[in-house]
Parts: C-alpha cells; structure tokens; sequence
C-alpha cells in the first residue's frame, strides 16, 4: 500500500492548520527559528571572523606579492620553511662570524626581474597631541600605492603625497583629539607635519599610529641627531621590501630559493597559499609539521557547547510543539471519527512538526544571515579587525537547516504519540483523562545523573575533557528525566500559599507534559550561560592572583629621572598636580645608599657602596618552597597548602621582586606616615608613631626577629667620589645594625616595591646618604587619554627630568561583557519558554477560569494567575539549571587543577592556584531578576476581562 496519499493528506491538514492558527504557528516557528537563528549567526561570524591563510597575508602584504627581509645573520646561506616563519642556517653549517653578520645584505638584488617595491621602515617616536604628548610608532611607507591596498585603507582626507604631511590610524586620532590640517610635532628632532588623512588597518583596528613617506622622518632626525649630540638618534627597525613580482609570475619557491642562498628571508603569497611539497623544502627534512597540532582544550569546549546548543534546541521546540498538539485536539478529534487510524493521527501531529520545523529553520537561517550583516560593523569593532568577506560554508548552512527541520519533527514525535493514544471521545470534549505518571523515568534520570556527575568529575581528575563534555551532558539529561517528578513535588508545596500561587503550582504538577520540557529548555539554557560564566569568572580570578602589580591600586608615583638637584622634583610635583585626578596630598618619599652612589660610580668592581636587609633564617623566615627538600615538599601537598607558603612573608620575595623608586635589591624607602596612607594603605596609629619616634615599619615580617631587622651595609668609597672621599680616607667599612620596627601584619608583604619604610634621621643615624626621590599620589579615578597626554606635556615642560609610574593593572572588560552577553541569552531564552508554557496554561485552564469567574473571582486573578504559572516555570528552570550548569565547570577546572599541580611538582614556585569562582551577578540576574520580570511581563500582556460560556462536557 503507497503510503504518500495518506502523508500528502497529512500535510495538507497540517499547513492548512498552520495558516489558520496564525499566531500559534508564528509562536512555533518562533522558537524553532530562535535556536538556528542564533547557530547560523555564531556559524557566520566565526567564520568571517576567523581569518583565512589569504587573509592574513592580505592583512600583512597588501596587494603585494611578497615581503623580503634580511637577517641580522649576514649575506649567509639561510633555509626556510614555505610559509617564511621558520628560518635557519642548514643543519650543520657553522655560526656566522662577527664579520660576516657585519656585512650589508644586497636585497633588492634578490628581486625577481621585472618587478617593483616599496621599502617600510618603523620607528618610535613621540609626537605631540591637542592634550599633550604621547608616544607612537610612525612608519615610513608610501601607503597611496595600490600595493597596500587591502592592508591600509583611507577612511577620511588624503594620502599623504609631500615630506612635511603625515596620515595617522582613526584610534590614534580619537585618543589624541586631533583633527585633519593639524599640526603633529616628532619630538626630538622637532620635525613638524600635516595631519593629512585617517587611515584604518582592516586586520587591526585597534592601531595607533602614524604614517609618512620614505626619508621624510628617519633621515632628517638623524642629520638633527648628527649636528645636536643632546637629540637622541631615531631607533629605526631594519628596512622590508614589499615586491609585485612580474605581471602573472609573482614571486615563486625557486625565487625564494634563490633570495636564502643570499640571506634573505621571504614569505610569499603563492608560495604560503600553494607550498611545494616537502621533497622541495630543504628545511623540511630537519623540521617537524608545524600543522598538525591540536588544541585539546578548546576541541573540549567546542564539543561540549555544540552537544548543549543540540539539547537545547530540542527543548525549545518541545513545549512549542506541546502548544500545537493541545490547540490540535478537537481537530485530531475528527480525523478519528472519520476513520482515521491512529497512524494516520500521529501523521498529522509529524506531518505539522515538519511543516512549521521546516518554515523555523529556514526563517532561523535567513534571520542569521540577516543580523550578521546588520551588526557586523559593531562585530568587527569588537573583535578588532574586518571580515574579508562574510564567509559561508553551504553544508554548515545547510546542516543547521536540517537540524531545525529534525528537530522540529522529533519535538513533534511525543505529542504525535500522545494524540495517537488518545480516545476520540475525549479529543472531541476535551477532557484529559487521568494518565499516571511514568515511574522509570526519574529512576533512569537519577541513575544517569549520578553517572555522569562521576564520570565529569573523573574526566577532570584524570584531564580527559571528552569524558568531561560527555559526563556533563548525562547530567544534564539526568535531571531531563527528574523534572517531571520536581515538578510533581511543587504541586504539594502550595497548600498553605494564597489561592492564585497555589492553582498556578497545582496546574503546573497537573499538567507535567507542558511544564516539564518548558522547565527543561529553561534548564538547558541557564546551565550552558552558568557554566561559561562560572569558567570564566574562575579563569579571571585565576589571572588576577597570578599577576603582579607595579603599584598599590588607585595610586600613581613621580620618580627623579636625574640624580641631586638635577632632578627638579618641585616643577615635576606642580605638573602632576596640576594635570593628574589626584586627590589629597602626596607623600614625598627618598633613596638610601651607603658609600659612593652606585648609581653615578658603577663602572669600577666594588667602587660603590651597598646596602643590604638581611633575612634570618629558620622556620617563617626561609621560604621552604625553594632550595633542599622542596620539590619532596611539592609532592606532599595540596594546592591550598601551596598556596599558603606562596602567600606567606618567607616565599614573599623569593619568585618575585619588584625593584623601584630607586632601591636596590634592599627595598628600602625613606619616608613618613603619610606613605602609610598613601601608598601602602596601612591604617594603623601605631605604624605612624613608630615612624614619627624614628623606628622604621617592615611589611615583611620574615625579615624580623624578636621585632628587630639586621641592616647590613658596606661603607665603599670611590676615589672619583672626591667629596665622600675626603670624608671616609682607608678601607670600606662594613657595619651590621640591629634596628627595633614596626612589623606590619602580614598581607603588607606584597607591597610592590617597598619592603621596609626608614624615617630619614634613622638614615643619617646610621651614617647612610639620603636623597629626594619622588612622590606618591592617590587618584579619585583613572587619568583620561587627555591627562595622561597634558601631564607628559607638563613634565616636559619641566625640563623632563621626571617619569611618571602609572599601574599596569590589565582591564578586565572582557570578561564582564561576556558574562553580561551570557546572562542575556539565558534571560532571553528563559522569557520565552515561560512565555510559552503560559501561553499553553491559558489554553489548558479557560474552563477553570470560567468556572472561578462563575464564582465570583475577581478579574485580576486571571492576570495573576498567568503571572505565577509564568514564574514557576521560569524560577524552576534556573535553580535547576544553576545546578547543572556547575558540574562542567567544575570538572574542567578540575582539569586545569590537575595540570597546574604537575607544573608545581616540576617547579616549586609555580602558582597551582585554580580556584572556582560562581558569578553570583550572573546567578542573581538569572535567579531573581528574570523570574520575576517573566511573571510581572506575563501579568501584564494578560487581559483580565473573560466572556462567560457555557462549561463543555
């Protein structure tokens, strides 16, 4: 028997059903669309965002067809590999000598015959600003020609065309405030150019430079230089040949070939695009694939978001198609009492899952490609570089199309087979039937769930990232199963609530074949957003305890470029207090030497004296993380414990030191109370008394024992130090002083910087030097780009005999919009399958209503009521899928833990710290804010008012 006649029935019924329930199927399609959309978007944008091989060399040569550089190595016989970054001598040839590696490099002998160029030459240069001063990189490279096409494009002006005009990349115009016809200032050589035009680099448009034509920068500052011996020559790079080999030649590998035999390196386009195979590569046979290798962490996390991104679109089209099947019942209804068999019911239920599934998936990709194209400009400026073109990958496209359409039929499959076992009598009145609930199901979820609970958490243990994606995803499925009997358990938990929160659980526990896959697709969604989160706010945390600050947080320093009254600190001061966001007053701070100056006399062995804090040994003084015995110590403990000894005074110093504002290895500061204040953040009257009574403050208490300091100096004297000389005639003279401190608590260890403060009469006590250094200064906010540029410009003004320390602390911003863009999916998807099984409560319940505005209900209960069921199944779906969602983040934090526990054991001094952080913002938007905004929005789209009819049945 041909089976098509009862499917193209089956079909007909089903998109004629689709056009006549307009915004039932618009709500279908909605959410089978919503999922492909946001694939096909992800899928475009990787990859246009990922550049292709073609790309990146456009982005590095332009239109040309080759770059040639020479080495520092000579006009020796070189190897490279094709792609010309893997250079070398040929295995076995000797080292160059001094005298070869001197001898100048004929390059553009090297260039194909009948070919042209351009020569590219960098240096760094500081220019001026409408604030100020600033530093940048200025290229000498003729960017009007048509070879740079491609890698520097024109956005605004012109070219520049004459030697006194200059172009600059959009970002350093909008950071400097200046404007096309202004006049930019090289300082230095003084040299004065036209801002001409704006160009922008489409593989960095973060750049901030500058460029001129060939000869108009480096060769006048160098003549300047050559006359004025007080200018600094330019630091220029060595000069690039960018080539356009003959018309429809380009450069080939035997050109290549040729060029190394002269000690050139070249990278090519033909050649990187088309490499020869490796029987022409003579460094191939001494060089590994550089090709093959994988990123097993990141094929981790792809597998594990694309298998969530999988469940999730199931989940979303499921309540969706729950919605059809419910409003479908009558007309199922007639299809049995016409005769229809049981199969031919369940063809009409399939049959409307492949229409509306398919009108999803095709609406989903058109809307992708839609929206990629409509933010693909704020895309670019986010990842900081230009599409080459919007890249499509036709099976990739279609496969998520197909995807949507499959899914879509099986999200259709359980109400097919709902609808098929229904009796006709009861799809005609519309009376459910009482079907208990299946008691294998949350037996299998609760297996699965605690299987893959364990097989995520081994899979971290023993760094397997597949066992953790596969582990998590049988969680995750664990908890599917268990859903329908959490959301049993809620009906009961609203005997004692109101009557509107009450109904709302009780139809939620009734009706378990709607709310569950709509709590499932809410689960689904928060445990993906929560599981990146969490990884990431890790991750970052992670980061933040690795890096070492130059400076203590909201403070800037002003340290002597000059030594003595050379270094006029009082005009330096005024410049910084007068441009910087500072706030209060600054704490002026000194150096301390014993003997000569190692500073002015370090060219002879032992002509200066030095000073040295020295540290006891023995327990909470010796850091037993380094030396005998730690890496047995290693191996015995825990992350945490290591940890500990990495934080604690002994082992402060000893991975890391900072050395600044003019100490040596000793650390040692001269100063008062107020850089307690300002610099150290050390509240305490008792650290300002001993200062002011001339004891000094340690912020490392393993230097201390029985609250003294041994302070060992060597009273060297240099004879060109006549002055110092005359006053300490004979031999050094090496002291050793125990001085009573201030020990300060512990955490003040990790003080960039500064390990022990010394009032200055305890210096001159001890017959030690003193000298005015700098300041430091507490900032209200960060400087602007304007400030920091008008305060550079000051110091200048100032005779420049001072630098500013500003801290090097890496913003974080990244992180926070990736959370933030997170909480917004899960949101999102969290609106709209509550809004779903709403939808479907209201189509379900209006005999209820009817019945309880019969009785005198008032007419805001409808609206409440819609607002409760709303955020039952919105509040449930994120506690659920908060839990969820922490299994793979914790596993594969897991498996950092375990790499960084072998990399201590192999080195002592390597942070094994990985912790696990919860995005608590993340979780309490998710947790609090969108529950309750889905009821409140779902009260709200509610209309109170009901027509009385007549109860059917």
């Amino acid at each position: 028997m041909n089976p098509l006649p009862g499917w193209r029935a089956a079909f007909r019924i089903a998109r004629r059903d689709a056009v006549r329930a307009k915004g039932r199927s618009a709500l279908v399609v909605a959410m089978i669309a919503l999922p492909v959309l946001g694939v096909t978007a992800a899928d475009l944008t990787y990859r246009s965002a990922l550049p292709t091989k073609a790309e990146e060399l456009t982005g590095e040569l332009g239109a040309a067809d080759a770059r040639f550089t020479a080495t520092s190595m000579g006009p020796v016989k070189l190897q490279q590999m094709p792609d010309g970054v893997n250079w070398g001598t040929p295995q076995g040839a000797p080292d160059p000598t001094p005298e070869e590696q001197e001898r100048p490099v004929d390059v553009p002998a090297t260039f194909p015959e009948g070919s042209r160029h351009l020569t590219e030459r960098s240096l760094p240069a500081s220019v001026t600003t409408r604030h100020g001063i600033t530093d940048t990189q200025i290229t000498e490279l003729r960017i009007a020609d048509p070879m740079l096409r491609g890698r520097i494009e024109l956005t605004d002006g012109a070219y520049p065309r004459a030697k006194d005009e200059i172009a600059a990349t959009e970002d350093f115009i909008e950071a400097s405030g200046l404007s096309i016809g202004d006049r930019v200032t090289v300082r230095g050589p003084d040299q004065s150019y036209t801002l001409t035009g704006a160009v922008e680099l489409p593989a960095d448009l973060r750049a901030e430079s500058l460029y001129a034509l060939p000869g108009s920068v480096i060769a006048p500052w160098q003549k300047t230089a050559d006359r004025d011996k007080t200018i600094l020559p330019p630091q220029a790079s060595d000069p690039k040949w960018l080539v356009q080999g003959p018309p429809g030649a380009g450069v080939t590998w035997r050109h290549i070939l040729a060029a190394n035999e002269k000690g050139v390196v070249v990278i090519s386009r033909q050649v990187a695009l088309d490499p020869p195979p490796d029987s022409e590569v003579p460094m191939a046979a001494t060089t590994g694939d550089p090709y093959n290798d994988t990123d097993a962490e990141m094929t981790a996390a792809v597998l594990t978001v694309t298998a969530m991104a999988l469940l999730e679109i199931v989940l979303l089209a499921g309540p969706a198609f729950a919605v059809g099947a419910r409003r479908s019942r009558r007309q199922l209804g007639l299809v049995g009492s016409c005769g229809g068999s049981r199969g031919q019911v369940r063809a009409v239920v399939l049959a409307g899952g492949a229409v509306l599934g398919g009108v999803g998936a095709v609406a989903g990709v058109g809307a992708g490609f839609g929206l990629t194209a409509l933010f693909r400009p704020m895309i670019e400026d986010y990842t900081g570089s230009r599409f080459g073109e919007l890249t499509v990958r036709p099976w990739e496209i279609l496969g998520i199309a197909v995807l949507g359409l499959v899914t879509g039929v099986l999200a259709a499959l359980a109400p097919a087979i709902v609808a098929g076992r229904q009796s006709v009598l009861e799809s005609l009145t519309g009376r459910r039937g009482t079907r208990r609930s299946s008691r294998v199901l949350p037996v299998i979820g609760v297996i699965a769930l605690t299987a893959g609970v364990a097989v995520a958490v081994y899979g971290g243990v023993a760094g397997d990232t597949a066992l953790v994606a596969g582990g998590s995803v049988l969680a995750e499925l664990g908890v599917l199963g268990c859903i329908p009997v959490i959301v049993g358990f809620l009906g009961r938990l609203g005997r004692r609530l109101p009557l509107t929160p009450r109904i709302a659980l009780r139809d939620a526990a009734r009706n378990r074949g709607r709310t569950a896959p709509a709590v499932a697709a809410v689960m689904a969604a928060v445990a993906g957003s929560v599981a990146i989160a969490t990884y990431t706010s890790s991750n970052a945390a992670e980061q933040a305890y690795d890096y070492s600050p130059n400076l203590t947080p909201g403070t800037v320093a002003l340290m002597a470029a000059d030594i003595g009254d050379n270094a006029e600190l009082p005009r330096s001061r005024a410049a910084v207090e007068q441009s910087f966001p500072v706030s209060g007053g600054r704490a002026d701070i000194g150096r301390v030497w014993a003997g000569s100056d190692c500073s002015v006399y370090y060219e002879e062995e032992n002509g200066c004296g030095t000073l040295e804090l020295v540290k006891p040994t023995g327990k909470g003084h010796s850091c037993p993380l380094k030396g005998k015995g730690a890496k047995e110590l290693a191996l015995r403990i825990s992350a945490d414990e290591h940890k500990r000894l990495m934080n604690s005074p002994a082992c402060m110093d000893e991975n890391y030191t900072m050395v600044a504002f003019g100490t040596d290895a000793h650390k040692i500061v001269v100063g008062g109370p107020d850089v307690l204040d300002s610099y150290v953040k050390l509240e305490d009257p008792a650290a300002a008394k001993a200062l002011a009574e001339g004891a000094p403050v340690l912020l490392n208490s393993a230097y201390a024992k029985n609250g003294e300091v041994a302070l060992k100096a060597i009273h060297a004297y240099n004879d060109r130090d006549k002055k110092n000389r005359a006053l300490h005639p004979g031999k050094a003279r090496i002291t050793t002083d125990r001085l009573k401190v201030y020990v300060a608590p512990d955490r003040y260890a990790a003080t960039p910087g500064i390990r022990m403060i010394m009032p200055e009469k305890t210096a001159e006590r001890l017959g030690l030097h003193v000298e005015d250094y700098g300041s430091f200064y507490t900032l209200n906010r960060d400087p602007t780009d304007a400030e920091s540029q008008a305060a550079h410009a000051a110091l200048d003004q100032a005779g420049n005999r001072a630098y500013l320390m500003t801290s090097d602390e890496r913003l974080r911003t990244d992180d926070d919009t990736i959370l933030l863009i997170l909480a917004l999916f899960a949101g999102v998807v969290t609106l709209g399958a509550a809004a779903i099984t709403t939808g479907l409560s209201k189509a379900d319940a209006e005999a209820d209503l009817t019945t309880l505005s019969a009785v005198g209900a008032p007419p805001g209960v409808r609206r409440s009521l819609s607002g409760f069921q709303c955020l039952v199944v919105a509040l449930t779906g994120v506690l659920l899928g908060t839990a969820a969602g922490l299994v793979p983040a914790v596993a594969l934090r897991l498996t950092d833990l375990r790499a960084a526990l072998a990399d201590m054991r192999e080195d002592p001094m390597e942070s094994a710290y990985t912790p696990i952080v919860m995005p608590w913002e993340t979780i309490g938007l998710l947790a609090l804010v969108v529950p309750v905004l889905a009821g409140l929005l779902a009260a709200g789209l509610t209309s109170s008012r009901l027509t009385l009819a007549r109860r059917a049945g």
